[in-house]
């Protein structure tokens, strides 16, 4: 997770298979605006646009509710708990295990049931994000969203940096990555909804609103074909942990740039991201040929960029590639090397997101895509999606 954005809807259909009671919810999710500094090349603290989704959860018995990021690029669930003092903890919600009756307080993560012995040993665990760090203890207890709830453990901070974590209008992380991602397997809550048989179809789904008036949503058990302005296309998980997959290349006005040629470029798909990034190889590359003038003067001139996945161009227009603000126009895609064997790898975050819909298929490890269906969307002339399968379409070089 690089970084993110209450109120929850909640449209649950339950479908009864033998005992089992199997379950759709979506959880309409709220959109912030927030600026983001970051150094990006020779410039200094470069203010950028971008906005956070959140929506609730709860946990424990009664339910506590918290405010989480639904986060595909980290694989915990971490919540502040009563035990953290910092500031950034008391800016928030913050669980306390003394007040669930379902609580089990867990020593070890490789022993996940295993109760903590009175005045015995446990494990801390610290966990690092890019500008702060968080440390905390293992608690396992009910896990809810909505009408979904399932038994899972997860991460509850005795220690939160200053930055981000006080900055942020979301208490916690709920990690969607895969399990290897996660500190064990009971830890990856979606896993324990897999493992409850509690989902109709064991995927979940996003639509990111464009605007603040526009609903934004994550749906578990089915994807929602009324948010889609095109087929969907899978592409399958390339390397498990990330929902991470292959991109051939990178284009722009539909040629390709040759970006990916040595060998096809990776990208993990995370909702966690307020931002797209690459490696600085890649990124610098694309500044050049882009060429994105700071003071906005060939913003209407700039073209289509495009990234090859699974036989499809998935474009964005210069509104959705650049940041542009009072303090002028720039690519918005920051550099970020990620060592091997995670690595090199680029991130799509929300500015992708909010134009593509995406559906993560836990069962058969593949991502699906489709233009998202905005009010300004019309399915029958867009050009931003390409399926170059069904085209007579020629790359150009």
């Amino acid at each position: 997770m690089l970084w993110r954005s209450l109120s929850l809807f909640l449209l649950c259909t339950s479908y009864v298979a033998g005992e089992t009671l199997s379950q759709t919810q979506t959880v309409r999710l709220k959109r912030k605006a927030m600026k983001h500094k970051h150094r990006h090349m020779n410039i200094t603290n470069q203010v950028v646009h971008a906005s956070e989704y959140f929506g609730e959860i709860s946990i424990g018995s009664p339910a506590q509710k918290f405010v989480v990021v639904f986060d595909t690029g980290s694989g915990n669930l971490l919540i502040p708990s009563k035990q953290c003092n910092d500031a950034a903890c008391l800016a928030h919600k913050r669980y306390d295990v003394n007040a669930s009756k379902t609580a089990v307080e867990i020593a070890f993560a490789d022993s996940p049931d295993k109760a903590v012995d009175k005045g015995g040993d446990r494990d801390v665990v610290t966990i690092t994000f890019g500008t702060g760090e968080m440390s905390g203890v293992f608690i396992k207890d009910t896990v809810c969203i909505g009408g979904l709830c399932t038994k899972a453990n997860f991460v509850a901070a005795t220690e939160e940096s200053d930055e981000p974590f006080s900055l942020v209008p979301f208490d916690g992380i709920f990690g969607l990555a895969l399990p290897q991602m996660s500190e064990g397997p009971r830890f990856n809550v979606f896993d324990c909804m897999v493992r409850d048989k509690t989902l109709k179809t064991n995927l979940y789904a996003f639509f990111f609103g464009a605007t603040d008036d526009e609903e934004s949503e994550i749906t578990f058990g089915e994807w929602r074909p009324n948010r889609m302005a095109s087929p969907l296309f899978w592409v399958p998980v390339s390397n498990p942990g990330y929902w991470q997959v292959e991109m051939t290349d990178i284009t722009i006005k539909n040629k390709k740039q040759n970006l990916c040629e040595a060998k096809h470029c990776q990208v993990a798909v995370d909702t966690g991201t307020s931002l797209m990034a690459g490696p600085t190889e890649v990124v610098n590359a694309l500044i050049d040929r882009l060429a994105v003038s700071s003071d906005c003067t060939n913003f209407d001139t700039l073209p289509d960029m495009g990234f090859l996945v699974g036989d499809h161009i998935l474009n964005l227009k210069p509104e959705e590639y650049v940041d542009r603000g009072e303090d002028g126009c720039s690519l918005a895609l920051m550099t970020l090397d990620i060592p091997p064997p995670k690595g090199p790898l680029f991130i799509f975050g929300d500015p992708f997101l909010r134009k593509y819909y995406t559906v993560y298929d836990r069962e058969n490890l593949k991502v699906g895509f489709a233009l998202a269906q905005h009010p300004h969307i019309d399915p029958k002339t867009q050009t931003s999606l390409i399926d170059l399968r069904e085209t007579h379409h020629t790359l150009r070089r």
